[in-house]
């Protein structure tokens, strides 16, 4: 399970701008904001960003400067494969360290769709102990039960962070996880699919460079 919330895409007209530097055409600039505060990109802006897009990263460094950020709910397991993007990303997250106890375990709290009968079963019952353990730290303060809580902790358990990346990153991703066994990379996939200008400027393998 995967769940994508709060999108904010920023910085789009300096990027723009910026991309325009090396040729001094910002005269050629036709984009602007509409009634609603969205900058929207004219035909010269969008056909000079998707022909950089295409020509590989080193042409597409503007592609750096337009940042997205977003909540994203996943379990530990998925979390551990995205913390292999550590360059051009930042992530606060929620604290098992500091509020575990904070809540009642429930099935809610863990990635288990696809779990057979008898593997719920299973994680029902380290709900059932985790809870028990929380409920005992709450009243006693020993430590112990803390740590039974933080080590038998399933790595399905599901943790909300809030993550600012760019458009850069997001073709990276994007390509190396698209087809990957996890659905929860397919759920990202398709959110960033539906991000500003994703056609034509994330979606870029395969039609020039590759």
């Amino acid at each position: 399970m995967l769940k994508v919330d709060h999108i904010s895409v920023m910085n789009i007209e300096n990027a723009i701008r910026g991309a325009r530097n090396p040729l001094n055409s910002w005269a050629r600039m036709d984009s602007h904001y509409d009634e609603d505060g969205s900058y929207v990109l004219g035909e010269n802006d969008i056909t000079l960003a998707h022909k950089l897009a295409v020509a590989g990263s080193d042409h597409r460094k503007f592609l750096r400067q337009i940042l997205v950020s977003m909540d994203i709910t996943a379990p530990l397991y998925w979390w551990k494969e995205f913390d292999t993007y550590k360059v051009g990303t930042v992530a606060n997250s929620t604290s098992t360290m500091h509020k575990i106890q904070a809540k009642t375990f429930e099935r809610a709290d863990f990635s288990c769709d696809r779990l057979t009968p008898d593997a719920l079963e299973v994680l029902d019952g380290v709900i059932g102990y985790l809870e028990k353990e929380r409920l005992l730290f709450l009243e006693t303060k020993d430590r112990a039960h803390w740590h039974n809580m933080i080590q038998l902790l399933p790595s399905s358990y599901n943790q909300l962070r809030t993550v600012t990346l760019n458009y850069e990153v997001l073709i990276n991703i994007y390509y190396a996880r698209r087809t990957h066994k996890l659905a929860e990379w397919h759920t990202l996939c398709k959110a960033i699919e539906q991000l500003p200008y994703a056609e034509e400027l994330i979606l870029v393998k395969g039609t020039v460079e590759e």
